[in-house]
């Protein structure tokens, strides 16, 4: 070997990969740099990396080397690919901590010093840390492990007005944050129904119903409904408006829930004003002219006016909830004035 070879710093390279990604799934670099190391070391004997990398002929010492071997290892050139444990005990840091003391120093000539992703999160990738958590927290906490459908159901109302909120106050922080609440909801049903349905959604008998499913039928029945209901992306359907979008969906949706009114389907216990801009909806789209009852009681002066929102274009709900913020803030100006 030569002296200029001998004196070469060499490559130290911290190889990681994402855990929410499957083990063995490893990017091209990564895959080249592990075959053409001089030395692949980790400390970690039952990291998940290591069947496959073994598999794949490459061979991996167990080993938790220091910072000065590691660097003394580098000596000629070489490259050494460290594959950091990640188990949360220190090592990794430790090790880092000490190739940064090393480099400090000034008093050894630092091998380069490389991270490379093996493999990345994917988009959603946290979704799947929220379903373990979601999972650790049934089995553990004494709250949620004793909770049922019926017992939630008025956290869903709650978080889903507390999103409408964050919307109205366009507030991005706070919208990020209420979606997560709303999302919440949506994992802790579905973990409850994996367990099949709770005691407190039990039969006359007392035992418990089938019907199982988990986060994952929830997901693909939507995937598939998206789907089908988007013939124009997914299929060959042409459609050139909104409106027409729309239509389509309603006239799908109703082939698919066999329904023989428009009317079927509405939830009757939403807000009244709500309610109305839905029913007038169906009633418009379908293409019926329909009525309006009258008489003196304000109900239906309500209704005439929730009509007359949706035929315009306006929700009803959202304009009543606007013009009770400037009612709320006309509240607090009169609170504050003198003399109040």
């Amino acid at each position: 070997m030569t002296d200029e070879a001998s004196a070469a710093p060499g490559r130290i390279v911290l190889l990681t990969a994402s855990h929410r990604v499957a083990p063995g799934l490893l990017s091209w670099p990564a895959w080249q740099t592990l075959h053409a190391a001089d030395r692949v070391v980790c400390a970690d004997a039952g990291h998940p990396q290591l069947p496959y990398l073994r598999e794949a002929g490459v061979v991996v010492e167990h080993a938790a080397p220091g910072a000065q071997n590691l660097v003394d290892a580098c000596a000629g050139g070489r490259t050494v690919v460290v594959i950091p444990s990640g188990a949360g005990d220190g090592t990794d840091a430790e090790l880092t901590d000490g190739l940064a003391r090393l480099a400090g120093s000034g008093r050894f000539t630092m091998p380069d010093l490389e991270l490379l992703p093996g493999s990345y999160d994917l988009p959603g990738a946290r979704l799947l840390d929220l379903v373990q958590v979601m999972d650790r927290i049934r089995r553990e906490c004494p709250w949620a492990s004793g909770q049922t459908h019926k017992g939630l159901a008025k956290y869903a109302i709650e978080e889903a007005y507390e999103l409408v909120e964050a919307i109205e106050d366009g507030d991005a922080d706070e919208l990020r944050e209420e979606l997560g609440d709303v999302l919440l909801q949506v994992v802790f049903h579905a973990r409850i129904a994996q367990e099949g349905l709770s005691a407190g959604d039990a039969g006359e008998d007392g035992e418990e119903e089938s019907g199982a499913f988990s986060i994952d039928d929830v997901a693909g029945t939507i995937v598939e409904k998206l789907i089908h209901r988007h013939p124009h992306v997914f299929g060959d359907a042409s459609v050139d408006t909104p409106e027409e979008v729309k239509a389509q969906w309603i006239r799908m949706k109703a082939v698919e829930k066999r329904r023989t009114s428009v009317t079927d389907g509405v939830p009757l216990g939403q807000p009244g004003l709500a309610l109305t801009a839905k029913l007038a909806s169906r009633a418009r789209t379908a293409g019926l002219e329909v009525a309006l009852p009258e008489g003196e009681s304000i109900g239906y002066e309500l209704l005439a006016l929730a009509v007359r929102a949706d035929a315009s274009g306006i929700d009803p709900e959202t304009a009543l909830r606007a013009a009770a913020r400037v009612y709320r803030d006309r509240i607090l100006a009169a609170e504050r004035a003198p003399g109040a």
